[in-house]
């Protein structure tokens, strides 16, 4: 039991998280998402995705208010209005959505004063593309059909991504990918990333979709550079806040924002090849 401790405490410290609650959690949050997707036509779905979205966007505003930064508070409604287009009418109301609370928030920013008024609206607006509207595409997707299927590829391809390079990175990683934004991140990680994604590709797109294994192998090297580039992005804005993590609501994890930041980025990208290949 000693030795069991000492090799879980060594990969705590090689990977920066503590393993066991961070696999816990996770099991959590895909049992939630199945079970909402599941019953009462999905609009537990909505009303769990809309939880994590008004988290995520609690936990930018108390970061960048370690800046000095101050959002604009209006972004919980706008989120509820492009989720709500989302729902109703797809991807034409996340532009339509999007389009009216562009606007919207800059006013209600500009109702403060000029003092801080760019950085401030600026804030703001990179807020509201970077999760709700990001985020609305899981809407999308859910309300199809086979909205279960589309999300589940969704979360099998960045569960390869981020385990396998969580795996690969403690046991082989020495060669840094940009230790500047991310030191934990390795080469050697992201090779078990492209393996195992280009593999989970192939199985969900071929048993889903009926798609040949090659062009599934293809749609997860596309969910590595979404997802590694958002896990990049998250890792930057915390650099720039100097923040480990976003918040602590979630054990071995962060915050909501660093559990969804390759969700994020991905979410688009999954939607736009499974109606192409559909």
């Amino acid at each position: 039991m000693s030795d069991l401790h000492s090799i879980n405490e060594a990969i705590n410290k090689r990977a920066g998280r503590k393993l066991l609650p961070s696999i816990g959690v996770g099991i959590l949050i895909l049992a939630l998402v199945i079970g909402s997707l599941s019953f009462f036509d999905r609009i537990l779905f909505v009303a769990l995705a809309l939880a994590f979205v008004y988290r995520g966007i609690w936990e930018m505003n108390r970061a960048l208010a370690r800046a000095n930064i101050n959002i604009c508070s209006s972004l919980y409604l706008s989120a509820t209005i492009i989720f709500l287009a989302a729902w109703f009418e797809a991807v034409p109301g996340i532009a339509v959505a999007t389009a009216l609370t562009i606007p919207f928030t800059l006013i209600a920013i500009l109702t403060r004063g000029p003092k801080d008024f760019v950085r401030n609206a600026f804030a703001s607006i990179f807020t509201l593309a970077y999760i709700p509207f990001l985020a609305s595409f899981l809407l999308v997707m859910a309300k199809e059909d086979d909205g279960l299927r589309r999300i589940m590829t969704l979360v099998a391809l960045v569960a390869c991504n981020d385990t396998f390079g969580y795996v690969f990175g403690v046991l082989l990683g020495k060669h840094k990918i940009a230790p500047t934004i991310s030191p934990k991140k390795s080469w050697e990680g992201l090779i078990g990333s492209v393996i195992f994604t280009a593999i989970g590709g192939a199985l969900m797109l071929s048993t889903y979709f009926d798609q040949a294994w090659w062009v599934g192998a293809l749609v997860g090297l596309g969910a590595v550079v979404t997802a590694t580039s958002g896990d990049f992005i998250e890792s930057a804005i915390k650099r720039d806040l100097d923040l480990k993590d976003m918040g602590a609501l979630l054990p071995g994890h962060g915050g909501v924002l660093d559990r969804l930041d390759s969700v994020l980025l991905t979410s688009p990208f999954i939607w736009a090849i499974l109606n192409l290949v559909g």
